[in-house]
């Protein structure tokens, strides 16, 4: 299964994310879901960094596993597209809810 974590501040306001996991929906590199999923997050992630050009510490892993995390001041910059990438994930998660799971993680 695939696990977005989403770090929120008690506040609500999101900060970033953690994905991990396989949807085993289909082998490594033929799995449509995971491909949905890391297209979404790559978007965000270089929006974020590239776009509007916002430090973020960002980690992607070889095993798939992509974190993103921006600096709380950074946070209203950064509120429209991480809150949209929230919506497609939770989506997503109604889509494939054997392959998908969506949580908060308050920091």
């Amino acid at each position: 299964m695939i696990n977005i974590d989403f770090f929120v501040l008690k506040n609500g306001i999101l900060l970033g994310f953690d994905i991990y996991g396989h949807a085993e929906r289909n082998a490594c590199g033929k799995d449509i879901v995971c491909a949905a999923v890391s297209s979404a997050a790559f978007m965000v992630a270089n929006t974020i960094s590239e776009v509007i050009k916002i430090p973020a510490d960002i980690k992607v892993c070889d095993c798939g596993e992509m974190c993103l995390q921006v600096n709380e001041k950074d946070a209203a910059l950064c509120c429209d597209i991480l809150l949209g990438f929230k919506l497609h994930m939770v989506n997503m998660e109604e889509q494939y809810p054997k392959n998908i799971s969506v949580n908060y993680v308050e920091v």
